[in-house]
């Protein structure tokens, strides 16, 4: 496979963002070494992410639930550094959002917020 440079001016770049973003996430995921296995599973009520983090203390690890992003961090001092960021299909409910680190193996379950109804029968008159 070839891949050339292209220039792009300020009007075109723009245009082009998101192609970017998906096409750094195919090379991502394609062919960078895997830093840990990740599983998803999902229910009616949330998502469970198991994902291998041998090494990683828990007092080492930080996770960030924003809007549908999950984030997971280690501290500066870890010996083993990891960062990583996962995008949901739905917004994620922190209140329900549980974690626990056994045996180098990380589980989340983050619970999906429930859709809101904000719409009303009003009586004609």
């Amino acid at each position: 496979m070839f891949f050339a440079p292209a220039l792009r001016t300020r009007a075109f770049a723009p245009a082009t963002r998101g192609f970017d973003r998906s096409f750094e996430r195919f090379l991502a995921d394609s062919f960078a070494p895997a830093s840990g296995a990740l599983k998803v599973e999902q229910n009616e009520q949330a998502w469970t992410l198991s994902l291998d983090l041998p090494g990683v203390a828990r007092e080492q690890l930080a996770i960030e639930v924003d809007g549908t992003v999950v984030r997971l961090k280690t501290a500066q001092e870890a010996a083993r550094q990891f960062s990583a960021a996962y995008e949901l299909p739905a917004e994620i409910d922190a209140d329900a959002t549980s974690a626990k680190l056994e045996n180098g193996v990380l589980t989340l379950t983050l619970g999906k917020k429930k859709a809101v109804v904000t719409s009303r029968t009003i009586a004609v008159q």
